[in-house]
């Protein structure tokens, strides 16, 4: 995607138009166009090249989407972390990434001037709405900035984004996307419904993701306009469909399931949507045929695709019956079911899904080994195990037993328990992913704890409140005298899980 080029099209066309409509105040595409141009000449001025690393970390604010453009438009790479990280691993991704500068809000939790130290790459932190010692202001670059697009030469397969899928391991998996593939998003969503430039979307999802970026991808690309919101707020969702008459979203499970729960579900006007996506964890077909009730107007699609292959992969076809189906790939995307010898399996086998395409990662950054593993002949091996039928709709079945979805967020289980045999009062444990209603999974976790401890749930969630974001934090505890091994002497996750 030439996101300059992008961006001065849809100012040319549209340049009074909302973008984005964040708590009731309209962003025009000039103002978005000009606010990206801004700040990316005043990120030049500070020395960022193309190929740098410029990271992100902001509540879901407007100033997520310009730094987003602004980097994009520098011709640089954007590091989005989630603003629910802690400290400890803020320092872990922004230190492998080796990013140049900060584009952060300050929290009191947060030591900026530690993050600082323990990041060698990091030349610069700039905070937005807040003015501190020692860092640089948003809003003055912002102001500063020539507002003119910057003359940068970006290639297909030039980095624009590194998304981080974990945490505080020690070996955080950075997945690379490049600048084509910023288009595989609103490509795919041509392919699958009907957007126009008179759809309406509301955005609820966080923009360190890809479920939350690709709302920023697909408004720029269509000229639609977006109802932004902070966070997720089941009833305040509601009304702002009803308010902004929105025609168009896409949101995980969980948002669903609470959506549907609200007595209020059936006395808003929702006639304005016409389709809604599902993706992330597996869905209730009895819920997804349930919805139609409330929604009779609105077309209930079910999405299936990850970070790695610059979701959506797979979408129902408008119209479908099979809800039970996450759907059949765009035609430029080849989706396979292998067994554990990477052969094709037949139609109705069960196995690994993988996926070959220019959509495809090209793997993990600074990380050979896990993209070798990964990336295998061409083929992309997603974790995930699921079947295809004799018309080419995929069913996702399970998953590798190491990650856990929670809610669309991937959790994996060596992280959680690194975090937890942090205490000092733990002898061992094993986590593993248990089925939710709400969130589709949830960590449960095992703990023996050493003799004379009397250390108890709360004040072990306490503890890992500093050392992981909490999507992370197991929603179950269970106390045992020692965890089953098996022959080997590893702990037996298999008994445990049953």
């Amino acid at each position: 995607m030439k996101v300059a080029e992008v961006l001065k099209a849809r100012s040319y066309e549209n340049s009074g138009k909302p973008a984005i409509i964040f708590r009731e105040q309209p962003i025009s595409f000039g103002r978005l166009q000009e606010a990206a141009f801004r700040l990316a000449n005043s990120l030049i001025n500070l020395g960022v090249k193309k190929g740098d690393k410029v990271a992100i970390y902001l509540p879901n604010w407007p100033e997520y989407l310009y730094s987003y453009l602004a980097i994009w438009c520098a011709g640089a790479t954007a590091v989005p972390l989630d603003f629910m990280l802690t400290e400890d691993e803020l320092i872990s991704c922004i230190s492998h990434s080796e990013a140049k500068i900060l584009i952060a809000k300050a929290k009191a939790n947060l030591s900026l001037d530690k993050i600082k130290q323990n990041c060698p790459a990091l030349k610069e932190i700039v905070t937005c709405q807040d003015k501190l010692p020692g860092v640089l202001s948003l809003e003055e670059l912002l102001e500063k900035g020539n507002d003119q697009a910057p003359a940068v030469q970006i290639e297909d397969k030039d980095y624009a984004i590194i998304f981080y899928t974990s945490g505080t391991t020690g070996k955080p998996k950075g997945v690379l996307i490049n600048y084509r593939q910023l288009d595989a998003p609103p490509e795919s969503m041509t392919h699958f419904v009907d957007f126009t430039d008179k759809d309406i979307l509301l955005c609820a999802l966080p923009f360190s993701h890809l479920g939350g970026l690709i709302y920023l991808q697909n408004s720029i690309s269509f000229g639609m306009t977006m109802v932004l919101m902070e966070r997720f707020i089941p009833i305040e969702y509601l009304k702002n469909i009803e308010k902004y008459r929105v025609t168009c979203l896409w949101i995980v499970p969980s948002m669903y399931y609470a959506l549907l729960q609200l007595k209020e579900f059936e006395s808003h006007d929702l006639s304005s949507l016409r389709w809604i996506v599902i993706f992330g964890a597996p869905s209730s077909p009895d819920a997804l045929r349930r919805f139609y009730q409330f929604c009779p107007k609105a077309n209930l699609l079910h999405g299936w695709g990850l970070t790695e292959t610059n979701a959506p992969t797979c979408v129902i076809p408008l119209g479908s019956k099979k809800v039970e189906s996450v759907g059949r790939p765009a035609p430029w995307i080849e989706v396979k079911i292998f067994d554990e010898q990477d052969k094709g399996l037949s139609a109705g086998g069960v196995g690994e899904i993988v996926v070959k395409g220019w959509v495809v990662t090209d793997g993990y950054f600074k990380d050979p080994k896990t993209t070798a593993e990964t990336i295998r002949n061409g083929w992309f091996h997603t974790g995930d195990l699921g079947r295809i039928d004799a018309d080419g709709f995929l069913y996702i079945v399970g998953r590798k037993k190491e990650m856990i979805k929670v809610a669309g967020e991937i959790v994996f289980e060596p992280e959680v328990e690194a975090a937890i045999h942090k205490h000092p009062e733990v002898l061992e444990v094993a986590v593993v992913g248990v089925a939710d209603k709400l969130r589709g999974e949830v960590p449960k976790a095992f703990i023996a704890l050493k003799e004379g401890s009397k250390l108890g749930e709360e004040d072990l969630r306490f503890f890992l409140r500093q050392h992981l974001a909490h999507f992370k934090i197991p929603h179950y505890f269970e106390f045992v005298p020692s965890l089953p091994k098996n022959r080997t002497g590893k702990i037996d996750k298999e008994t445990l899980r049953k």
